[in-house]
Formats: structure tokens, C-alpha cells, sequence
């Protein structure tokens, strides 16, 4: 569900049917599937069947700052998504059982403002401890993947591609390539080795805004009480563009304070010991 106010008594983030993706995945070429929904695998259970599936999801993480961001999780079995979902409110504790069972993961759009604000101290976490960064989110401004891809390659980070789609338009239309993988093992050991290769579009404007609509139609179709709310998809390319704005601006103001070698290398500097002796326990 939105987790806006109101909205998030009666409207989906998506309304994609798992099976419609799936087979969408591989009428495009897709050989090996997942899909990361957010803090959630009750949707994908219908999929597990496949064997060219494998399971994953996008955590919401609050970080030590208080802030909160997405990492995105792979390969997880349901004992995995437990822990993680139990873990998730303290960045620490989750950072040490995905390092601990050795699960593959990323931070999710990090010059993205959608999970709120954002603290100095959350990229110095994620340049030490994260081993890929998003370099590719098919719904992001270009310029705030370009700049996700300009800190990776400072950081030595791993690069991977997502549609990051709520809508079935730009399913697999942003993807990470692993060439030879013939199955999800051998894909995640190709990610893990560095030889993943982001693939697809980016996103803008018009392509995000397209989507709300295909929300709302959804929701309208599911919900036809919601019917009368109608004249208020007028104001959605307003609401789309306002999100757009602010999308620009974070992105200009994070990565203006992370240029230069510099701030790199206090990125990576050693952290403090108060936070050390958390992770170690």
C-alpha cells in the first residue's frame, strides 16, 4: 500500500499481476527473473515455482542517522526475509546477518530524496559497508543515476540496474547483465565478482507521470468507489512535477557536497568507534 496518509487505506504502489511480469521478463529476453517488492515476497509466492526465479526484496533500512533508505536483497530464502524484516529499524543489526549468511545486496537510488532526507553519515555507512550501489534505476532522473554511477566507480562499488516499475509499461526495460549466467547462482557469484553490466533506460518525467496514471486507472478499476475521486487525476502531472523538482534538487545538493577527491576520502575514513562496537555485537 502508498504509505501517504489517506492513500494508503485504498491505493497499491502497484498493481502489477507477479504472473503478467514474469512472462512480460521473458518475452523480453529475461533468463533469470526476481523481483525486489518493498519489504514484502507475499506477492511473488506464486513465482517460486519457476526455476529461473529467484527470491528478493527492497528493504526500507532506518539508518543510525534516523534517516531511512532502500537496500535491495538478493537471493533471500523466507527465513531471510524474517530476520530482515525483524532487523530493518537498526542498520546495524541488519548489516550484520546479511554479511553474516553472505547475502548479496545494494543501496537503492542513493540520490533519490524518496525515502526523506538524508545525513552525511548514511553515505560514509554505505561506502563502507554496502558492496554495489544502484547505478541504474529505470524511474530516476538520469543525471541522479550518472551521479550514482560517478560515486560507485570512486567507492570501487558494484554496479546494478533496476526498472524499479510499478506499472507493467517499463517492466525489464532496466536490467543487470551477468553474460555466461546460465542460472541465479552463476548470476549472483557474477554480480558478487564485478562483472554485472547495467542495461536500459532511464527515467523522466513524462515516463513517471504516465505511470501514476496507470495507478490511479487501476486503483479505479479495483475500487470503483473511488470512482467520484476522478477529477483529481487532473492534478497529477502537478504532483508528478513538484516530485520531479525535488528529485533534481537532492540530487544537485548530495552530490555537489560528495565531488571532489576530498570528500571521497573522508567518505571511506574510518568509523567511530561507538558505531564499530555496535556492528561487532
Amino acid at each position: 500500500m502508498f504509505t501517504a496518509p489517506g492513500l494508503n487505506r485504498f491505493c497499491r504502489e502497484s498493481y502489477n499481476d507477479p504472473v503478467e511480469v514474469y512472462e512480460r521478463l521473458k518475452r523480453l529476453g529475461m533468463s533469470i527473473a526476481t523481483i525486489t517488492d518493498h519489504d514484502s515476497i507475499d506477492g511473488v509466492e506464486v513465482l517460486r515455482r519457476y526455476p529461473d526465479f529467484f527470491l528478493s526484496e527492497e528493504v526500507t533500512v532506518q539508518m543510525p542517522s534516523g534517516t531511512e533508505m532502500h537496500l535491495g536483497v538478493y537471493g533471500i530464502v523466507e527465513r531471510d526475509h524474517a530476520e530482515i524484516q525483524r532487523r530493518r529499524t537498526d542498520f546495524l543489526r541488519l548489516l550484520a546477518y546479511l554479511t553474516g549468511r553472505k547475502l548479496f545486496f545494494s543501496v537503492n537510488h542513493v540520490f533519490s530524496g524518496l525515502t526523506g532526507r538524508r545525513h552525511e553519515d548514511d553515505f560514509q555507512w554505505c561506502a563502507s559497508r554496502v558492496p554495489a550501489f544502484e547505478t541504474r534505476n529505470g524511474q530516476m532522473w538520469p543525471r541522479a543515476n550518472q551521479e550514482a554511477e560517478r560515486l560507485a566507480r570512486r567507492l570501487g562499488k558494484i554496479d546494478i540496474a533496476g526498472s524499479d516499475s510499478h506499472t507493467i509499461a517499463g517492466v525489464g526495460r532496466t536490467y543487470t547483465e551477468v553474460p555466461g549466467a546460465l542460472n541465479a547462482e552463476e548470476f549472483l557469484a557474477g554480480l558478487r565478482a564485478g562483472h554485472g553490466v547495467v542495461r536500459g533506460v532511464h527515467g523522466s518525467y513524462c515516463k513517471i507521470t504516465a505511470d501514476v496514471y496507470r495507478v490511479v486507472r487501476s486503483l479505479l478499476y479495483a475500487e470503483p468507489w473511488t470512482l467520484p475521486l476522478t477529477p483529481l487525476a487532473a492534478f497529477v502531472p502537478a504532483f508528478t512535477a513538484a516530485h520531479w523538482l525535488n528529485e533534481i534538487l537532492f540530487c544537485r545538493k548530495w552530490s555537489a557536497k560528495l565531488d571532489g577527491e576530498r570528500n571521497t576520502r573522508r567518505l571511506l575514513r574510518p568509523l567511530g568507534t561507538s558505531l564499530e562496537s555496535k556492528l561487532a555485537h
